[in-house]
This record gives C-alpha cells, structure tokens and sequence, in this order.
C-alpha cells in the first residue's frame, strides 16, 4: 500500500470518526482522531490522538480514501462538502448515541428497533379485523350547484350514489373538470388517470344497477400521491429523473381502494422524490392563500382536498408529510399507526419509518378511508393487522386526554364541553438527539434505495441541490454500527415514551418539529384537525379572503388511532372549521401573480368562504411568510 493512500486512509478516518472500513487483514475502527503505524505486509495499528484535526485541505488524498467504500465518484466540491458535514453533523449525533446505549451485556437492554413481522404467509384481505359501523345517512338532497357538490363528505357522496340521486360517471366528471380548472393555480397534479376513471366510474354504477354495493368508497373519486404505483400510467416520484417512468404493478393500497369501489381520478404532486413540495413542474400552492406554498411531501395531496378538487387523497409521511401540508391547507389529516397500510408498489424513503395515510375534509371521511385501506400486505414485511376499535362507537366521555403547553385552548374547553376528561400533560423522555436518530435512520435508509441514482450522477439533475443530494453524500459516510446504534437509541426512546403515556390521548401543536420526530420515531398516529384562522399579515391592495390556517394535533399511542379519530369527530361534530371553503381564485381588482407565469391566468370567480374564527393560540406560526420545512 503506497504511502499516500496510506495517509489518505488516515485523513478519512480522522475526519469520520467510528467509520469503519475492511480491509482483508483487519478493519480500521476509528473512535477518535487515528494515526497509522505500519506493522509491515499491508497491517497497520491504529493509535488513538486527542483532538480531531481539521477537515482536510487535499481534496485528492480523500478521494483516495473513498476508494475503499467503491465510493470514488464525487466531484472535489462534493468531497469538501461531505467531510465537513460528516464533522459537523454525524460526529456530534455518532457520540450522543453511543453514550445512550453503549453497554458491555450484549445487547440485552436497548435492542434495536429493526424488526420486521415474521407471520409472512397471510394472504390478502381483513381476515380477523372487524370493520367499523359507518353512520347511515338519510334525507340527504343533491345541492344544486357543483361546487356545493365538491365539498360534501364521503357519506353524503356516497348517500347520493346509493339513492341514485347522482351516478359515480356525473361524480367523477365533476371533479375531473374542477381538477382541470383550479391545477394551474395549485401545480398540484401530475397525471390525470382521465381514461381509467371513467371506466372505474362505469363499472361502479353498473354494480349499484345489479344491487351490489361495496360500501361507502363505492364510486367514490380520489387522488393518489404520485409515488405510488398505477399500472399504465407514470409514477414520477416528483423527480426529474423519473417523469416518464410507469411501473405496472398495482400498489396495495390501490388495490385495497379499487376493491372497495373507489374511483382513482389523478396522480398528484409530490416533492421530488418525497421531499417538501417543490417538483419538477413547479411547486404546488396552498388554496387558503395562493402566494403561500402547500409544504410537502405530499403537496398535491393537500391542496386537492383542501379546494374540493377530490373527495379525499392518499398521501405520506415519513417526517412531516401529512401532518405539514394537512395543517397548512387547512385539512383534517391522518398519519396512521406504524404498520396499519401496507406500503408495496410505494417509492421507499425508510422502512421503518413510512406510513401511508389520508387527507379528507373530516374526521368521519378519514376514518372511513383507513377502514378501507388497512391490514395486512403479504408484501410489506413491516405491515400488519392492526386491530381498531370502531371510533363511531367510542364512549368519549370514558376518555382522558392529556394537553400540552401548545395545545389549542379552544379544542380543550370543547372537548371539555362534551365530557371528556382533560388533565394537563407532558411527555417525559431523556433523549435529547430525537432529530439526529432520526436523520441517520431516515438518510441511510433513503441512500439505500437511491445508491444507483447517485453514482450515476443523476442526483446533480435534481430539482432542489441543497436537499437529498447534501444529505445522502453525507448518508455514506455513516458506518453500519453507527446506524444501528442509532436503532438501539431508538428503542430507549420508544420505551420511555410508552413509560410516560399516562392517558388515553393528548392534544398539541401538529407541527412541532421536535413532536413531528418523536411521532414518527415512536410510530405514533396523530389527526391534524383545523381549528380556526388568523388573517394574513401583508393583504393585497382591494382585501382577500385568503388566510392563514391553524390547526391541532390529536396524539394516541400506537394502535388507538380509533381514539384520536373519535376525539376529532366529536370536536368537529361541534364545531365547522373543517367545513369552511378555501378562496382558490380569490384575486384583487387590479392582481397579478408576480410569483410565476402559469398562475397569472387565474380565473376571477369567488369561491363560498364561510364564517372565520380567531382562536387564541397559534399552531403554525405568526404570519403567512412561506416557511422551507423539511417534510419527507
């Protein structure tokens, strides 16, 4: 081994400290700042020195170095960039890890959290999950106006179908013609699935003429988040690298909607690669306030729902993908428990961290949908059958729940109101690296399936630089033991939040980073329920209607989503922020879009806003500014 690899190997693991890297007559392990001395034939001892030294200057002597991770394809901006990120930002979450966990019993405290299901040979369907007791509406009249229309609830929809007041083809042409008049305002559609609609419409409407019924999804019309696969039609992932990519295999979750009758309308917008809202088109827009950005991933999602462009929308989370766009657009949203949808046929970010679940304009639509699509997928090793209780028929006056210091004030007195049992509550873990876990896990894992992507360069064509690029560069640099002390710290965390979770439920802000980590960390499910709005800070000239969105988060443990979605529903049954109508096209007098060509061609015409409440404390800040949130 010539001597300036030698120094090369040196200089890496000086700048990664815990990197291992194999060699055939032994590992180089680094734990501190390392020096090699030759012991000759190729064997060195690694000495440990005091203090890291600085990040290297000769860039060559690390390229060297990355030789020995089958690594050797960065640019020398890139390699700069990475040993900094690596000190910076591995180092410090490496140590904290280590100390939370370090042990010398084997593994027998603090195991990780890397387990899958074993029960693989299951075959498809609900066997042994009880479905939920839908409400049955009756009386209910078709509204004369379309857009009165658009914003009724699945049951009242599907109570509308069901009496033949209306058919799933008239429904799902209704929505495809408001999806194609608002899309140039929000950017929030990326395929519309036009030609399988209306077959999926027909074929709905030919069932109810033979006395079938599937429930209350039949002939219902919704949107997919474009990450997750249709057979004959793109699944982008946002990216430019996969516009025109078509994956033909139905994804479970389409499978699970196509059976209970649904009628797919169009892909929507995601993030790149499922990465805050900006993709390859453009970035999708928030219809309370047009200048403002949806915040992702799943923007196209959001925003659909939010305007009445679909009756419902399936997105994703794997750190915030619900739960930001949900609060910003001002809908009820579902991040399910860990494990409750089975996620095969979907773009992958990390498998223990991805979930799929729903946007819908209330709680009821919400818990009506993950009926539909729960249980168990033969392909997900990580899905399961989780066994719901049916929140129609949750006692909510047997319920104690639990709110934070940021909790809306509001939703506590109305859930006070309505004999709920509510005590002040804080959730007590000792875990201060909460965003570091789960950035190791989520960037490893992520790099993992995109390792391809990046050594053949496709990443420098990405849509927004300063976000997986930077992160997954710096994912390679993370050796294995520290990805799984990570797991192990992980575990600690899941244990202590278990250890302080003394109610049934508790409320606070849905869009706290630190509360956003930890749900996602624990596998928590949260309902994002709107609760209000404050005016924007900076109105155009003539007035708007346009506002800012407040909204709250609805906690249970994992496995009593059925109790956080009774809890909403009974919040909303008393309230109608979740019934108020976003001003799409609300322009003043003399307006225009500065912000891009294709929305300067916004139509004029009002949409209904009804009634607005101020409400005492804030969940999303103190003004409209757009604010960059890093929601995968």
């Amino acid at each position: 081994m010539c001597s300036r690899v030698r120094r090369a190997i040196v200089l890496i693991a000086c700048c990664f400290p815990l990197l291992a890297v194999s060699f055939s007559l032994g590992p180089l392990l680094a734990f501190g700042a390392l020096e090699a001395e030759s012991r000759g034939h190729g064997v060195f001892r690694m000495v440990r020195k005091e203090s890291l030294p600085e990040v290297a200057s000769d860039v060559s002597e690390l390229r060297d170095a990355l030789k020995y991770f089958d690594a050797n394809f960065f640019g020398d901006s890139e390699v700069q960039e990475m040993a900094e990120g690596a000190r910076e930002f591995n180092v410090p979450i490496f140590r904290e890890n280590r100390g939370l966990v370090a042990s010398v019993d084997g593994g027998l405290h603090n195991p990780s959290v890397l387990v899958f299901d074993s029960s693989w040979i299951v075959k498809e369907g609900t066997h042994g999950i009880g479905k939920f007791n839908y409400p049955y509406l009756s009386g209910i009249k078709k509204p004369h106006m379309e857009d009165d229309i658009a914003f009724m609830s699945i049951l009242e929809l599907g109570a509308l179908i069901r009496t033949k007041q209306i058919t799933s083809s008239q429904l799902t042409d209704i929505f495809l013609r408001r999806l194609k008049r608002y899309n140039h305002v929000l950017q929030a559609v990326v395929t519309y699935t036009e030609e399988l609609a209306y077959n999926q419409a027909k074929n709905a409407d030919e069932l109810l003429e033979q006395g079938v019924y599937l429930g209350p999804l039949h002939g219902i019309p919704y949107g997919l988040k474009d990450i997750v696969a249709v057979p004959g039609y793109k699944t982008t992932w946002g990216s430019t690298s996969f516009k025109d990519q078509v994956i033909d295999t139905e994804a479970w979750v389409y499978k699970r909607l196509k059976s209970s009758g649904a009628v797919l309308i169009a892909k929507l917008a995601t993030g790149s690669l499922a990465y805050d809202d900006i993709w390859f088109e453009g970035r999708t827009r928030n219809p309370w306030n047009i200048k403002e950005y949806s915040t992702g991933s799943s923007a196209g999602s959001a925003a659909t729902t939010s305007a009445g462009l679909v009756p419902f929308a399936i997105g994703s989370e794997t750190c915030g993908s619900i739960t930001y766009p949900a609060a910003r657009c001002g809908i009820t949203g579902l991040r399910p428990t860990f494990g409750t949808v089975g996620r095969s046929g979907v773009m992958s970010i990390s498998e223990s961290l991805d979930k799929l679940g729903t946007f819908c304009r209330s709680a009821a639509d919400c818990a009506i949908v993950i009926d539909a699509i729960r249980g168990k997928d033969p392909d997900d090793l990580s899905s399961r059958h989780v066994f719901l209780d049916d929140p129609f028929s949750v006692d909510i006056k047997n319920v104690t729940v639990g709110y934070l210091e940021d909790a809306e004030e509001e939703v506590v007195q109305v859930l006070s109101s309505m004999g709920v049992k509510v005590v002040p509550f804080k959730l007590n873990y000792t875990i201060k690296s909460v965003q570091g876990i789960l950035n190791v896990t989520m960037d490893v894992d992520m790099l993992s399936h995109f390792d391809k992507w990046q050594r053949s360069g496709q990443d420098d064509r990405y849509e927004a630089q300063d976000q997986w690029p930077v992160e997954l560069r710096r994912a390679r640099l993370i050796p294995a033991v520290d990805y799984l002390q990570a797991q192990r710290a992980r575990g600690k965390l899941i244990q202590e939040v278990s250890d302080s979770f003394t109610v049934d439920a508790f409320i606070g802000n849905a869009t706290d980073w630190e509360k956003v980590c930890l749900g996602n960390l624990v596998g928590m499910p949260v309902v994002v329920v709107p609760t209000g709005f404050k005016s924007i800070t900076d109105p155009p000239e003539g007035g708007t209607r346009r506002r800012t969105t407040v909204t709250t988060g609805i906690y249970a443990p994992p496995d009593h989503d059925h109790i956080a979605l009774a809890l909403a529903m009974a919040y909303q049954s008393a309230t109608d922020h979740h019934l108020q109508r976003p001003p799409i096209d609300d322009l003043g007098p003399n307006e225009s879009f500065p912000i891009s060509d294709e929305i300067a061609g916004a139509k004029q015409g009002r949409c209904p806003l009804l009634a607005t409440t101020h409400v005492k404390r804030f969940a999303y800040g103190n003004d409209s500014t757009s604010v960059s949130l890093p929601s995968y």
